[in-house]
């Protein structure tokens, strides 16, 4: 049963890239709209226990956790705004590669604010920023549309492990459904007003575009991030993290399949760079002795997985 909520999860995040990438060339659906939708349906679920069970929940809510909530809901609007552009203008495999880079840009935060990491952390680092190059290099040759894609989505990343870190201070004293409803509903506020100021429709899409917006929501805000979530209450951390890892090949695998995506041999090397990299990170981190350099755990982990 593990193994079957474990493969539904990877299979639910890496399902987001590709159906993604599928509505917003098929569809007239914008970015912004995907954005708003799973994040104000994800808010609306992940609030209905909670109101069911304890109302009280969200009046006890205090000014630091409001705060590292409202931190955590902007870095995660900014981080679907660039990582669903970046679907648009680069590779799919590409694009999920580069915004899983989260957790190696979690241990940069961590040492510029003096956390000292071991040697594997930095030999992972290595790895996967070595897959960046690879990756922006062969997309440079090939366009300036598909390197500008390629830097928002490591944008994407970099706000996506901002975002980790705040949800991890936030998730200290709150608990999942009431951190969650927060952060998903302000997030959508924030991306309705990103939507406003860029002038792109949140409504009046055709029914093709809402079966996309749905498909979306299910599949990676709901079934994936939510079997992840199981899978922490009966596996470590670590394991946990380095399962979500699969979403790399697998989006991938399903861009190469389902899009008819080809990509150049260099790329295919890059993306593997960048996941043993992202292997050896993980890892050096959850070894570090005393918890030094050690990345939020709990539900914030889970959203490793972001996309």
């Amino acid at each position: 049963m593990t193994f079957f909520i474990a493969a539904l999860g990877v299979l639910g995040v890496a399902s987001s890239g590709p159906l993604i990438a599928a509505t917003l060339g098929g569809t007239t659906v914008t970015a912004l709209a995907i954005a708003f939708w799973r994040n104000a349906i994800g808010s609306a679920v992940m609030a209905t226990p909670t109101l069911l069970r304890d109302p009280s929940h969200f009046g006890r809510v205090t000014g630091p956790e409001f705060r590292w909530s409202l931190v955590a809901a902007l870095a995660l609007a900014l981080h679907f705004a660039c990582f669903i552009t970046s679907l648009q203008l680069t590779s799919v495999a590409a694009a999920t590669a580069l915004v899983c880079l989260q957790s190696a840009w979690i241990a940069v935060i961590q040492l510029f604010r003096g956390v000292r990491h071991g040697w594997p952390v930095l030999a992972g680092l290595g790895l996967a920023f070595g897959g960046v190059v690879a990756i922006t290099g062969f997309d440079m040759g090939t366009s300036s549309e598909a390197l500008l894609g390629d830097l928002l989505a490591m944008a994407g990343g970099l706000l996506a492990g901002i975002y980790t870190l705040a949800g991890g201070r936030a998730r200290q004293s709150m608990t999942t459904g009431t951190y969650t409803t927060l952060c998903y509903g302000m997030c959508a506020a924030f991306v309705a007003v990103l939507a406003l100021f860029t002038n792109q429709a949140l409504s009046g899409f055709e029914a093709a575009g809402w079966l996309g917006i749905i498909a979306i929501t299910v599949c990676a805000q709901l079934v994936g991030h939510t079997a992840f979530n199981h899978l922490l209450a009966t596996m470590s951390p670590l394991l946990v993290s380095m399962i979500i890892l699969l979403e790399i090949p697998g989006a991938a695998l399903l861009a190469a399949v389902f899009l008819n995506e080809t990509l150049p041999a260099g790329t295919y090397a890059g993306l593997a760079l960048i996941l043993v990299g992202l292997a050896v990170v993980v890892a050096g981190q959850r070894s570090a002795k005393g918890g030094r350099g050690k990345p939020p755990t709990g539900p914030a982990l889970a959203e490793l997985g972001t996309d």
